[in-house]
């Protein structure tokens, strides 16, 4: 069961102060214990590749706020990608949210989508700032967009992932879209809950140090 859960895990390492040698000790985890992947800052991104050639390396895309342009998120994307990163995580712009601009929160996100091509696209919606309608809003909005994801929230934000959100998620969102849960995910039985619930990803920094 260990070695299920640590597939489906994004690696996480995304405080602000993190240093190279922790970065790499969490690459060297990561290949070691075959975690679906590794999420770093996007300045990383290139000094991973050169040093860990076949690594699955995941960024972040607006991180943490979400609130800058389109533009910018695209540019973003575009030199992620030229990094090496082969996954991308992208923050909505929550203020597009509150004043209901949801056919805006899609175009950005397919726009996005159509900078990653064939990489995975998941998008950070940020749940601990939302109300039920505009969670179910943004599902639509996101299975809309061909993303590939839908994910619970950045750790950065007031709380993380919920269980009634995971279900939730599960009613509105189409076919094609996976769920991701992420923040505040430290136990076993949380990890473990969260993907008999129907996540397919869980971003946290906690499950090697939990599961082995």
């Amino acid at each position: 069961m260990d070695n299920y859960i640590l597939r489906h895990v994004d690696h996480t390492l995304l405080k602000p102060t993190a240093s190279w040698e922790e970065i790499s000790r969490v690459c060297k985890e990561a290949i070691e214990y075959q975690t679906a992947s590794v999420c770093v800052p996007p300045s990383y991104v290139r000094r991973i590749r050169e040093t860990f050639e076949t690594l699955n390396i995941c960024t972040v895309i607006g991180f943490p706020l979400g609130y800058n342009s389109t533009e910018l998120k695209i540019a973003e994307a575009k030199l992620a990608i030229s990094d090496g990163a082969d996954e991308l995580d992208m923050v909505i712009n929550l203020t597009d949210v509150k004043n209901g601009l949801f056919d805006t929160i899609e175009a950005e996100i397919s726009a996005i989508k159509k900078a990653a091509g064939e990489r995975i696209l998941k998008v950070i919606i940020e749940t601990c700032f939302l109300n039920e309608a505009e969670k179910i809003a943004l599902c639509n909005a996101v299975t809309n967009a061909g993303a590939d994801y839908i994910k619970t929230s950045t750790g950065f934000g007031t709380a993380g992932a919920a269980m009634d959100d995971i279900l939730l998620f599960k009613k509105h969102i189409g076919s094609n879209v996976k769920i991701k849960a992420s923040g505040g995910i430290r136990t076993r039985e949380d990890m473990i809950a969260f993907l008999e619930a129907g996540c397919n990803r869980l971003g946290t920094s906690s499950a090697i140090e939990v599961l082995i």
